[in-house]
C-alpha cells in the first residue's frame, strides 16, 4: 500500500464558522490535504508492488474491507459514509427548519459538514494510498426503514447511537493502526466524533451530565472502545446498510 502524506492547512477564510459551539465551547477546524508519496525523502512515487495480500477488494463476489492499515481506514470510511448519509438526509429534510430549534439546526448542520469532510477525506486518502479504484470501498446504500426524519426525538436518538458508535469504533481501532500519520489523523477525528456525541446528548437532555454518561464512559473516565467486529455487528443489527461487504481480516 502506498503511503499518504497528510498535511494540515489552515483555512484562508476570514470569517469561518465555528467548528462547533455547545455551551460556549468553540473548536476551530482545519482542512486536510492529501498527496501520495513514498518512503523516499525526495518525494518520488512508490513503484514497488504491494506485498500485502489483505488489501481491500472484492473476494468471492463481495467487497472485503481488508486488513492492516488499509483495512482499518476502509472500515472507518464505511462508518463515515453512514454518518454523512444520515446527516445529509437530516438537514435536507422538508421539515428540518420547523422540527428543530435554531440551535439544533446549527449543531446538526455543523455535524453534517464535518461528516461529509470525514467521508471525503477517507475516500481521497484510500484512493491515493491504494492507487487502484477497485480496492476502494464503493458508495454504500442505506435504508433507514421507519425512521421519521421529521420526528425530532427519533432523529436525535439515532444521531446519538451513530455518534456513540463512531467514538467507540475509532477508540477500538486505534491500537491496530501501525502507520503513525494515520494514527494521528484517527486521533483527531475521534476527538471530533466525541464532541459530536456530547453535543447530541446535550440537545437531548440540556444541562445534564449525559454528555459523559456511564453508558459511554468506563470506570477510568475513558470513552468506551470496541473492536471492529463488535462495531460491525452492532451496525449490521440496525439494518440500515444495504450494500453487503465482509471484514474477514479485521479483529
Amino acid at each position: 500500500m502506498k503511503k499518504v502524506k497528510v498535511e494540515e492547512v489552515k483555512s484562508n477564510l476570514t470569517n469561518r464558522r465555528s467548528f462547533l459551539r455547545i455551551s460556549g465551547l468553540a473548536i476551530a477546524g482545519t482542512g486536510l490535504v492529501i498527496a501520495g508519496c513514498s518512503n523516499d525523502d525526495d518525494g518520488g512515487m512508490m513503484t514497488d508492488p504491494p506485498v500485502d495480500n489483505q488489501l481491500p477488494g472484492v473476494r468471492n463476489g463481495v467487497f472485503d474491507l481488508g486488513g492492516g492499515d488499509a483495512g482499518i481506514l476502509t472500515y472507518a470510511y464505511a462508518l463515515e459514509q453512514l454518518e454523512a448519509d444520515f446527516y445529509t438526509r437530516v438537514v435536507n429534510g422538508n421539515n428540518f427548519g420547523s422540527v428543530f430549534s435554531s440551535e439544533e439546526q446549527s449543531v446538526l448542520t455543523d455535524l453534517y459538514r464535518h461528516e461529509v469532510v470525514h467521508r471525503e477525506f477517507f475516500r481521497a486518502a484510500l484512493a491515493g494510498a491504494l492507487n487502484d479504484p477497485d480496492r476502494v470501498l464503493p458508495d454504500l446504500d442505506f435504508d433507514y426503514g421507519g425512521l421519521d426524519f421529521g420526528n425530532r426525538l427519533q432523529v436525535l436518538n439515532t444521531a446519538k447511537t451513530l455518534e456513540d458508535t463512531g467514538v467507540a469504533a475509532y477508540n477500538g481501532a486505534g491500537r491496530y493502526i501501525t502507520t503513525p500519520d494515520y494514527l494521528v489523523i484517527a486521533g483527531k477525528i475521534v476527538s471530533v466524533e466525541a464532541r459530536h456525541a456530547s453535543a447530541i446528548r446535550s440537545l437531548l437532555n440540556p444541562g445534564s451530565a449525559d454528555f459523559a454518561g456511564d453508558d459511554v464512559i468506563d470506570a477510568n473516565g475513558l470513552d468506551l472502545a470496541q473492536m471492529p467486529s463488535e462495531i460491525l455487528a452492532a451496525v449490521g443489527s440496525l439494518g440500515v446498510v444495504q450494500t453487503p461487504f465482509t471484514a474477514q481480516f479485521l479483529p
